[in-house]
């Protein structure tokens, strides 16, 4: 027996165990030999982009729906060592059992993670990076009404103005509106903005700028640009510049890294931790050991890197997947061909934009890029349940168009 073994139940961890499923199979009576199991700290694929998003809790689907229709072997448990002289990985058990797995080839698909904070008060603010974050702080807005009365009540501070920091500042105002409404507070209801940098969304290029300023603005969210947090207390921030903001509501979305498993790997990384991967997504200088999603920097188009984004992780992991079956099989790999650039923008209740290329050229704006994004959201990134073939199907689409 051959073992393949995938650590993350993400995106990319997915696709990689149901990409090498399928590769098996397509190679017949030789397939038979190759098993298939993945590893993950929790038993459901958290549906990460939408954890902006009301309702939280139910942005998940079961792995087990995913992963079990195919064969796949899953271990709920979070990886502590991985050895990649010996082959191995060790982990630890919902039960504190330490699990010992071996492995012919291993694909690591761990994701990326929040940079916390580390001023005064840090622990007093919210993020939306993991699901049990994001329901700690959709159950905070909604138990909001509960507390004392106070100026910066329905006030919420969302640090970062990049991808995400915009995304959930836009809808911060319905959300926190509509709870404020039900009290006879809705005036109350403030959004502000920090970002060290002095334009909004300084990566997304200078392309979409005008639109978000334009959907800022509509929405009346307030900006605080050129300065960061300096201080929280569950009552108020002070910013680097010496304003003070009665707040009850700090969100942290600035600086995503790798998983720090990453480490273990006796491989080269990017400034985020990612390992550096070849065309075929395997760790250079590292035999038998793939990665894959926001734990690796591919090659992209045009001389470019991918990025820490659910694009690029889903065919990530299917290249991956297809791959390490190939080389344990014999058969041909696939060299990993992403799809041209894009991106699409929540801007809550003022719409969406959607851009193409690595300068990100504004495609469409307003109700049709939104109907675009709900599209990606709520469709087009889910895997699909209970049905084999149409599991190994899409394990065999890819391409995201």
């Amino acid at each position: 027996m051959k073992n393949v073994l995938v650590v993350g139940g993400g995106f990319a961890g997915v696709w990689s165990a149901a990409g090498a499923v399928r590769a098996a199979r397509e190679a017949g009576s030789a397939g038979e030999e190759l098993r298939v199991t993945l590893v993950s700290g929790g038993d459901d694929l958290v549906v990460r982009p939408r954890l902006y998003e009301e309702a939280p809790e139910s942005m998940r689907v079961p792995l087990d729906r995913v992963l079990g229709p195919i064969g796949v072997h899953r271990h709920s448990a979070t990886v502590t060592d991985i050895d990649t002289e010996a082959r191995s990985v060790r982990a630890i058990g919902r039960d504190g059992e330490e699990l010992t797995l071996s492995y012919d080839k291993l694909v690591l698909a761990v994701g990326s993670r929040l940079v916390r904070p580390s001023f005064p008060g840090a622990q007093d603010v919210f993020d939306i990076d993991t699901l049990p974050a994001a329901a700690a702080l959709d159950h905070h807005l909604r138990r909001l009404p509960q507390r004392a009365p106070s100026v910066g009540l329905y006030t919420a501070v969302v640090v970062g103005a990049g991808f995400t920091g915009l995304e959930i500042a836009t809808v911060l105002g319905e959300r926190l509106r509509a709870i404020a409404d039900a009290q006879g507070a809705g005036e109350d209801v403030r959004v502000v903005l920090v970002d060290r940098a002095d334009v909004l969304g300084p990566e997304l290029g200078a392309g979409p700028r005008p639109h978000i300023d334009s959907a800022v603005d509509a929405l009346k969210i307030e900006r605080r640009l050129g300065c960061t947090v300096a201080s929280v207390t569950p009552e108020e921030v002070t910013l680097s510049d010496g304003e003070v903001i009665p707040t009850a509501t700090v969100v942290w979305t600035a600086g995503m890294v790798a998983s720090p498993l990453t480490s273990q790997i006796p491989g080269e990384r990017d400034r985020l931790g990612r390992l550096v991967v070849d065309q075929y997504l395997q760790v250079t200088g590292v035999p038998d050991v793939y990665a894959a999603g926001d734990t690796a920097v591919a090659p992209a188009e045009d001389g470019h890197s991918t990025v820490q984004s659910c694009q690029h992780a889903q065919p990530m992991g299917k290249y991956a997947g297809h791959n390490v079956a190939a080389d344990l099989l014999g058969t041909d790999p696939l060299p990993f061909t992403p799809d041209p650039y894009t991106n699409c923008l929540d801007l809550g209740p003022a719409g969406a934009i959607a851009t193409e290329g690595w300068d990100r050229t504004v495609q469409m704006t307003g109700p049709e890029a939104k109907t675009l994004k709900q599209n990606i959201n709520t469709l087009w990134i889910y895997p699909p349940v209970d049905d084999p073939e149409q599991i190994l199907a899409q394990a065999g689409r890819f391409s995201n168009l």
